[in-house]
């Protein structure tokens, strides 16, 4: 009987352990940009721990995190080994987590008008929320506005 409690024990823990980490965000930006800070509080509003890690030269990030140049925006975070580019709400990224399949990660090419973090009056685009693969295949993920 021991045994087994340790067993169920550890793993709660594992499984608590893996929550917390999906929650954790590393989020690249330039030290110039207001838009990101706007997105990083989205995320923070949504459960969200954000780190934030100010970068003169972003290029060499989204180089660095395989960020597809069709794919780019102001800021990239990363959670739990996986790429998130531009201004994603924390809806798709929490369904994203859940079932991430073989995709490397989400992107929102551009900073369309509206999304979190470019929220100005009412102005709302409609924009894409794209999936995208180590080995550059897209899929749309999500359609918003």
């Amino acid at each position: 009987m021991k045994n087994v409690k340790k067993i169920a024990f550890t793993s709660l823990m594992l499984i608590s352990s893996s929550a917390f980490a999906a929650t954790e965000v590393t989020s690249y930006k330039s030290p110039y940009c207001g838009c990101c800070t706007e997105w990083e509080q989205h995320m923070k509003d949504n459960g969200y721990d954000v780190k934030t890690e100010k970068h003169e030269d972003m290029s060499a990030i989204k180089k660095k995190l395989g960020v597809d140049p069709r794919l780019t925006s102001c800021h990239t975070a990363v959670i739990d080994g996986y790429v998130f580019e531009g201004h994603i709400p924390a809806s798709d990224i929490k369904e994203f987590l859940a079932d991430p399949r073989d995709y490397k990660g989400l992107a929102v090419p551009g900073m369309p008008m509206g999304s979190p973090g470019m929220e100005y009056g009412d102005k709302k685009d409609k924009y894409q929320v794209v999936a995208f693969k180590e080995n550059g295949k897209l899929a749309l993920f999500n359609t918003h506005n």
